[in-house]
């Protein structure tokens, strides 16, 4: 699923559009389902990282992404705009998801119930963004760079393992995992110097 996590087209996301055009969009999706592809394309990345930093198993991550979205468009109709970010909302579907993941498995209740009272902070909406901007990032690398970073930090594998799968030297393969790490703190260096208007 990393794979297809990172693989995915690169779309604007919510918060680079204006909220009328997202309400539109939105409005859109109401009137014919066939519009929420766009509202999915747009914020899967971002709901994906939310629930992924929360249950941190990849296969659990994918299935509660899925009843997420499944959840949003049954729910759709009833949604009332009210000038805060579609994606608030998605996470707040996620938030509930979650719980009642945890609960299910009988894992972490605690949590599970500040989970289900609290909707997500902005603080917790600005860090599934930022995890958004580094998948679409990560997803810019070249072939082999991307495909290194993807093994060794989303499936967790070891250098020796990367390398045994591509043919290579544990020292080719530590190489490429640091231009690419390289090349992604550039970026996320630049974007940050063009946020602060430097």
């Amino acid at each position: 699923m990393a794979k297809q996590v990172l693989s995915r087209r690169t779309r604007p996301t919510a918060t680079s559009r204006s909220g009328a055009d997202e309400r539109l969009r939105v409005e859109a999706a109401q009137r014919d389902p066939t519009h929420f592809a766009d509202l999915y394309e747009e914020h899967f990345e971002q709901v994906y990282a939310f629930i992924g930093r929360r249950l941190r198993d990849r296969a659990e991550t994918e299935d509660v992404t899925s009843e997420v979205f499944r959840r949003a468009l049954s729910s759709l109709k009833k949604y009332v705009w009210r000038g805060t970010p579609f994606a608030a909302w998605l996470l707040r579907i996620a938030g509930n998801a979650v719980a009642d993941r945890w609960k299910r498995n009988a894992r972490e209740k605690e949590l599970a119930n500040s989970v289900i009272s609290a909707a997500p902070a902005t603080r917790e909406i600005a860090l599934s963004s930022e995890r958004a901007r580094l998948y679409r990032l990560v997803n810019g690398l070249p072939g082999e760079q991307r495909r290194v970073i993807v093994q060794r930090f989303a499936e967790e594998k070891d250098v020796s393992e990367i390398a045994e799968e591509m043919g290579r030297s544990e020292g080719a393969v530590r190489q490429l995992q640091f231009r690419a790490l390289e090349k992604l703190r550039a970026e996320l260096n630049a974007k940050s110097a063009r946020k602060s208007g430097k």
